[in-house]
């Protein structure tokens, strides 16, 4: 059913009065010469809202845009969106990026299910003016070696890359570092962001880019340097994260993190100041799989993500 522009202010409404923030306040001005956005993905650290009381809540923590929901998106008519992009820009928000519904990793049937969804998915994201969509490769397989695997990611992405290109949207791809994963499987794959580029080239499609996460970047051993011979128009999306203190890097597990520079394992100052070098102008969000922020109401979570947010971007000025 779809929900009309009445049906939503009113749900707005009921949120705003929640919230206690007068609307029309901008959200924070960039710090340090910064062009990306403090971005909020419920999903993420386990909140669970209506997208109005979110983009309340959002706001009010400080947060510059958020996270897409396609299901939600494609609920509303025309009059129900455009209340909805009004009711954000109000709050002083953004859209951030949407994940990727295609499950390309398993059977062809599987894939082809997921395909077939793809383009009304993305016909609903580009009638909300999101640009950005991204997804994760699984580091390993027990089935395919590394050239075969390499070959399916090549061929199944770029059918996936085309349907959004057609769409005005951005495809970002996050390696997945951890030797923990990469090594736990009959044959390794991509798993660094050499490798990653690798894939993005062989794909040859200009809508495709990288989408970095400073937990990866760190399981993967790379520099600051790597990220600053990066562009722009490289990177559609970044994850920021800290990691567990005491644990060496190569028995770190992948969803055992910490909330940015909260104990000082992964150096996010360099991972943001090279972010701030290129340009990178889209969303920078947490996602620690922490069951302490997990266990937190959803106000207390959104809270806890901002204020380390804005911990880490505080050390770029």
């Amino acid at each position: 059913m779809m929900m009309r522009r009445r049906e939503f202010l009113a749900a707005a409404s009921g949120a705003s009065a929640l919230a206690g923030r007068v609307p029309g306040v901008a959200a924070p001005s960039p710090q340090g010469g910064r062009t990306f956005t403090m971005d909020l993905v419920p999903g993420m650290v386990g909140v669970d809202l209506p997208f109005p009381r979110l983009v309340e809540l959002a706001s009010r923590a400080g947060f510059e845009s958020v996270a897409p929901d396609a299901g939600d998106l494609g609920s509303l008519d025309d009059e129900g969106m455009a209340a909805l992009i009004e009711h954000m820009r109000e709050h002083g928000l953004v859209f951030g990026a949407s994940g990727l519904p295609v499950d390309f990793r398993k059977d062809d049937e599987a894939f082809r299910e997921g395909m077939a969804a793809l383009p009304g998915f993305a016909d609903v994201l580009r009638r909300a003016g999101v640009t950005r969509v991204g997804t994760w490769l699984m580091p390993r397989s027990d089935e395919l070696t590394y050239l075969a695997n390499f070959k399916q990611h090549v061929r199944r992405l770029r059918e996936v890359a085309s349907v959004l290109g057609d769409r005005g949207l951005r495809f970002g791809l996050e390696y997945v570092g951890p030797k923990t994963l990469w090594s736990s499987g009959r044959y390794p794959f991509v798993h660094t962001m050499a490798e990653a580029r690798e894939l993005i080239a062989a794909i040859d499609r200009e809508n495709v880019g990288l989408v970095l996460d400073s937990w990866h970047w760190y399981t993967a051993g790379e520099s600051a340097d790597e990220i600053r011979s990066l562009s722009n128009e490289d990177v559609v999306a970044c994850d920021l994260n800290d990691a567990p203190a005491g644990i060496p890097v190569d028995e770190q597990i992948d969803n055992q993190r910490e909330l940015p520079a909260s104990t000082g394992v992964i150096d996010v100052e360099a991972f943001l100041e090279a972010l701030v070098a290129i340009g990178y102008d889209g969303p920078v969000r947490a996602e620690p799989f922490n069951a302490t922020l997990n266990a937190m109401d959803d106000e207390e979570a959104i809270e806890a993500v901002a204020e380390a947010m804005r911990r880490a971007f505080a050390r770029i000025g």
